[in-house]
């Protein structure tokens, strides 16, 4: 993300992450971008989307601009929030896909009375989604470390918070050594935050390995998808 995700989704509790797939040549994406109704400049915002009616499906992104796929059809709900400018909410319909198999919906902020800072609801999930690893290693690329300031500043703010790192990989290869490297990246993290003074025994980790992909396409995509980090507020 750009720096991609404050990460994932506004005020959902307990949310599930369900086993889905879709045929890549038929997989629709929304993208757009965010920026100023006034001067037309971009602007870095908060963007949350999630899945229809459910909200099976969701993800929180920081930046200027936006993608993220469509899966099975669903329709999906997005909330952009900027500070000082009024949020915005809109439906994405994948039956509006053009022919290339995109959702474009370019998004225009304008100026409001000083927003209030997003809440962080307990149980609300976030994907960290430009968080960048070497292959097959638990080595942060510093191209992360913006994303991680994002959350960061997140827990500083809330000095009541205590979120839980969830760790997977794609599920190729041995089960048992996805494990572990889910830990060992999740445990980084944690060291990460602990190194810009985020007390450790507000960050609990767990990791799933390969048992919990977002989609069983045998893809680069796909297994892109499944290798990700998600944050779960525990309390605050």
């Amino acid at each position: 993300m750009t720096i991609r995700t404050h990460i994932l989704t506004a005020c959902l509790a307990g949310v599930a992450i369900l086993t889905f797939g879709q045929a890549s040549d038929s997989l629709i994406y929304a993208e757009g971008k965010v920026f100023n109704a006034a001067t037309k400049e971009p602007v870095t915002a908060r963007i949350t989307y999630q899945s229809l009616p459910y909200g099976n499906k969701v993800g929180v992104l920081t930046a200027s601009d936006y993608r993220f796929p469509m899966f099975d059809g669903e329709k999906y709900s997005i909330t952009v929030e900027a500070s000082g400018f009024s949020p915005v909410k809109y439906m994405l319909d994948p039956g509006q896909a053009n022919p290339e198999n995109k959702v474009v919906k370019d998004i225009e902020l304008s100026n409001g009375a000083a927003a209030k800072a997003p809440t962080h609801a307990v149980g609300q999930v976030m994907r960290l989604n430009n968080l960048i690893f070497e292959v097959g290693n638990s080595k942060i690329d510093p191209e992360s470390y913006p994303e991680l300031d994002i959350l960061v500043n997140m827990m500083k703010e809330s000095p009541a918070m205590v979120i839980q790192l969830e760790g997977h990989t794609d599920y190729v290869g041995a089960a048992t050594e996805n494990l572990k490297l889910s830990q060992r990246r999740v445990d980084s993290i944690r060291n990460y935050l602990g190194s810009k003074g985020v007390a450790k025994t507000r960050v609990k980790t767990k990791a799933f390995g390969g048992t919990q992909p977002l989609s069983r396409d045998d893809t680069p995509e796909a297994h892109r998808l499944n290798r990700r980090v998600e944050v779960r507020i525990l309390q605050n």
